[in-house]
């Protein structure tokens, strides 16, 4: 590994540290919200719980097969509800 591609990588975990607790602090002071929608696409900001991840990837009673992202931005797919539109779920 060269020394400048290692230092690169130290660079860019600290840019995404600095960059997350500065989002952190944004949020809890109410200037960006933790869940909504930019351009068009979800985001949801917030640490995941096993509760939203099973509600996301697996909720039989959500007929979407793409949800919001568990976190971050975009989506998640619903593989329950995929299961059903492939036949493989009843």
């Amino acid at each position: 590994m060269k020394k400048g591609s290692f230092l690169r990588g130290i660079l860019t975990g600290l840019v995404a540290i600095a960059w997350l607790v500065g989002l952190r602090w944004l949020i809890k002071q109410g200037k960006v919200k933790a869940v909504g929608t930019f351009l068009g696409l979800p985001y949801d900001l917030r640490c995941p719980t096993w509760s939203v991840i099973k509600e996301r990837m697996w909720n039989p009673a959500d007929p979407h097969i793409l949800t919001p992202h568990i976190c971050g931005w975009g989506w998640s797919i619903n593989l329950h509800a995929l299961g059903r539109k492939l036949g493989v779920l009843s």
